[in-house]
């Protein structure tokens, strides 16, 4: 025999789109809201009618009891049905149209009453407080059926209570009044459940306009992935409201602008203080691909606007890519001072081989000694003065690129730096900048030179680099500081506006400035003070050199 197939539950299943599960809760919603409120009105409406029944019930009584002829006729007149008594007390019925008026005297004998064989019985409910001198209200049955009843003393002119008057409406007038009320309720309320169910109904449009008529489960997995994704990409993401402030950072952003979530809700300025990156990414700086530096590194920004007045900003970190560019550049100029040197290097070795076999043995080895000592020298001038050996190794180099493009590339004579530097490589990477844009601005005019001086005092290094080159004019000399500016065709592995720029923010991250100015003998003079720079000196004074008029430049000793 076959299994017996499992019983299927009864599943309520929900609509996927967001509008329709929008517009059903707030249909439910305003229907919940339209049937509690008609429920705490109805509750308390019955209570009302039937107070307003035995107030009506009880200012009749008194309006009877206040009329002072019922109590003369009351005392002087017997209890029969053609009496003065009944024929007054059926006229205020009739008059009132409530459901009957009793008048009894202290025992409790009825004088009047709607169904005449009662006159002369005792009442049907108890009549104490009402001869004790108290107004009575109070829903009851007697020989009429349930009513709502007010009894009231009746006084005499003396004011003596020498019975009662009890006024009965029929509680069905009552039931009936609130029955009637009923309709009218649930009209109101059904048109208050149209008028929500309208509102709703547009509420849900615009929510399916603005949410694209996507499922919740499909906004919850956008909203996974987007997260992944802006946490997941290489590129920073900044997103900006429409005042500004920055409402969504992602963790390459953090990284590349160093700030944290205290950032979010902030504006641009409160969270990366005045200057370029914020004028970039708030827009006051327009174009694509913009360049900015942030700390020691080269950003390249753009800005998109949404279309709620805010921003999105991409970031890319071109730093690693700027700095291939520098050292593609100066290894092309290395190949070039090396084929230079390889075409000479050949050149003297014909020389030595044709001394050889003309037999001047003397001659070639005084040559060969010559050639050898004045690269030597050279090396050993710089290591001399400078004597970090990064520093020291980046001056040869340049010494070389700058022979092959004819400048003459020096040492002051005062120049001079211990081996105690903090942060050798940011050094380097000043000198050269600088060196790189003198090179850059002096090849190519007559009696070319270019001259570094280095000085230390204390724990405060100076950097000078002056060049006879055409000079910065004085409008431009801050102006060269801001990145993306330059007056160079920009080469097509790399940004220009960038050297100069990095150079000044690694200056002043050292509590140091970075300044141009114009050199005695024309051209540009860049000076880069760096305060803590230099490790504490070991009770020994600053290296200095002693000036020598006769020292040759490095290019003059490379190109010998």
């Amino acid at each position: 025999m076959s299994p017996t197939p499992p019983a299927r539950r009864l599943r309520l299943h929900l609509p996927r789109r967001m509008f329709a599960q929008v517009l059903l809760m707030q249909v439910a919603i305003a229907a919940g809201v339209a049937v509690l409120a008609t429920g705490l009105f109805l509750a308390p409406l019955s209570d009302q009618l039937d107070d307003q029944a035995m107030r009506r019930a009880l200012s009749i009584a008194q309006t009877t009891a206040a009329q002072p002829q019922i109590a003369e006729d009351l005392t002087d007149t017997p209890a029969t049905a053609g009496g003065p008594v009944q024929r007054e007390a059926e006229r205020i019925r009739t008059a009132t149209k409530a459901e009957y008026v009793v008048v009894m005297d202290r025992r409790g004998v009825r004088w009047s009453h709607p169904t005449p064989s009662e006159i002369g019985r005792l009442v049907s409910t108890d009549p104490g407080q009402a001869l004790a001198g108290h107004d009575v209200m109070q829903i009851d049955s007697g020989t009429l059926g349930r009513t709502a009843r007010g009894k009231v003393p009746l006084r005499d002119g003396d004011g003596k209570v020498v019975g009662a008057v009890s006024v009965g409406i029929a509680y069905d007038s009552v039931r009936a009044r609130l029955l009637h009320a009923i309709p009218g309720l649930f009209a109101y309320a059904g048109g208050a459940l149209a008028v929500g169910a309208l509102a709703a109904w547009l509420i849900s449009r615009r929510v399916q306009r603005q949410t694209r008529d996507l499922a919740f489960s499909d906004i919850s997995a956008l909203l996974a992935e987007r997260e992944a994704m802006l946490h997941g990409i290489r590129e920073g993401v900044v997103a900006l409201d429409r005042g500004g402030r920055i409402r969504l950072l992602n963790d390459e952003a953090r990284r590349l602008l160093g700030i944290g979530d205290e950032a979010v809700g902030r504006s641009l300025d409160e969270a990366l203080g005045e200057g370029r990156t914020a004028d970039v990414l708030a827009g006051r700086v327009t174009g694509t691909d913009l360049l900015t530096v942030r700390g020691q590194r080269v950003l390249v920004a753009n800005r998109m606007p949404t279309d709620d007045g805010g921003a999105v900003a991409t970031l890319r970190d071109r730093t690693e890519l700027e700095q291939l560019g520098r050292e593609l550049d100066s290894t092309r100029g290395l190949i070039d001072a090396l084929r230079a040197q390889d075409h000479e290097h050949a050149n003297r070795m014909h020389t030595v081989l044709g001394l050889l076999e003309l037999e001047m043995y003397d001659d070639a080895v005084e040559f060969v000694g010559e050639v050898v000592g004045d690269h030597r020298a050279t090396a050993e001038q710089v290591a001399e003065k400078i004597q970090d050996p990064l520093l020291a190794a980046l001056l040869v180099g340049k010494a070389t690129v700058a022979a092959e493009r004819g400048v003459a590339l020096s040492l002051a004579d005062r120049t001079g730096l211990p081996d105690r530097l903090i942060d050798p490589r940011g050094l380097v990477t000043i000198v050269g900048n600088l060196v790189d844009n003198a090179l850059d601005a002096t090849a190519g005019t007559p009696h070319a030179r270019v001259e570094v001086e280095l000085q230390a005092e204390g724990r405060t290094a100076t950097l000078r680099v002056r060049d006879t080159g055409p000079g910065v004019p004085e409008e431009q000399r801050e102006l060269i500081f801001t990145e993306g500016w330059s007056t160079k065709q920009r080469p097509a592995h790399r940004e220009r506006g960038i050297g100069l720029p990095l150079v000044r923010r690694l200056a002043e991250r050292q509590g140091g400035s970075a300044t141009v100015g114009e050199a005695a003998g024309g051209g540009a003079e860049f000076t880069v003070v760096l305060p803590e720079a230099l490790s504490e000196a070991e009770l020994e004074p600053a290296l200095t050199v002693p000036s020598d008029p006769h020292a040759h430049t490095v290019a003059e000793e490379e190109s010998r």
